[in-house]
């Protein structure tokens, strides 16, 4: 069985998709824009970006029942790699060292709404 979760305080999704979905004791959300759900807006900059885009997940997985340190794996996408290092600072934030979770980033041509990154997890219960 799968349940769909869905918070306010996270963007509402811009297509058919859902914010996460529930199942087998993992949570696994789509790809978070760093769209603030306040305003409908980017912030500038991919550092505040990156910290829209996980703020994001991290009411998607508070909704669920989970929290960041139970995410087990995310993927990065990032417009241009060369903000890696940027990116980096703001993500390893969220994390405590002992519980950063298995990663992959990647460039990719171009993200929804010309956004600078993207971030999607999968996390337990």
């Amino acid at each position: 069985m799968k349940a769909i979760v869905s918070t306010t305080k996270a963007p509402a999704a811009i297509g058919p998709y859902s914010q996460a979905v529930q199942a087998g004791g993992l949570v696994i959300t789509s790809g978070q824009l760093p769209i603030d759900p306040a305003t409908g807006v980017f912030p500038e900059g991919v550092q505040a970006q990156t910290r829209q885009s996980l703020t994001n997940v991290k009411a998607i997985l508070e909704e669920a029942g989970t929290d960041m340190d139970h995410i087990i794996k995310t993927t990065v996408f990032l417009k241009n790699m060369n903000d890696f290092g940027a990116m980096n600072e703001v993500y390893a934030t969220f994390f405590t060292e002992s519980g950063f979770p298995a990663r992959s980033a990647i460039e990719v041509a171009r993200l929804p709404k010309d956004a600078l990154v993207e971030i999607e997890v999968i996390a337990v219960l």
